[in-house]
C-alpha cells in the first residue's frame, strides 16, 4: 500500500518536538549560525503542517518559538534574548 501526500512538506521526515527543543536551546546558547538556521526551516515547516492539521494552538506556539530564535540571533547582545518563553508552550501545546 502506497500513500502519496501531495503536500511535499508532509511526505518528506519532519523534525520531533524533542529534537526541536533541542535544537532551540542549542541555538539560544551558542547562536552558530547552522544549528540556528536549520531550526528556522524546520520549525516553518513543521507549522505549516499543524496549520494544516488545524492545529492552531501549535502552531502559534511553534511561531512565537521561531520568533524568539530570530529576535534572539539578531539581538545576540542583549541579555533578555537568551532565554526562551515559549518552550514550555511548545511542550504544553504539540
Amino acid at each position: 500500500m502506497f500513500v502519496l501526500f501531495l503536500n511535499p512538506i508532509v511526505a518528506e521526515q519532519l523534525i520531533t518536538k524533542s529534537e526541536i527543543l533541542k535544537k532551540s536551546k542549542e541555538c539560544f546558547k551558542d547562536f552558530q549560525y547552522k544549528i540556528c538556521n536549520k531550526v528556522f526551516l524546520d520549525i516553518e515547516k513543521i507549522q505549516l503542517v499543524e496549520s494544516e492539521r488545524n492545529r492552531y494552538k501549535c502552531q502559534a506556539s511553534i511561531l512565537g518559538l521561531q520568533t524568539e530564535l530570530i529576535e534572539a540571533y539578531h539581538f545576540k547582545n542583549f541579555k533578555k534574548y537568551q532565554n526562551s518563553i515559549m518552550i514550555p508552550y511548545v511542550i504544553k501545546n504539540c
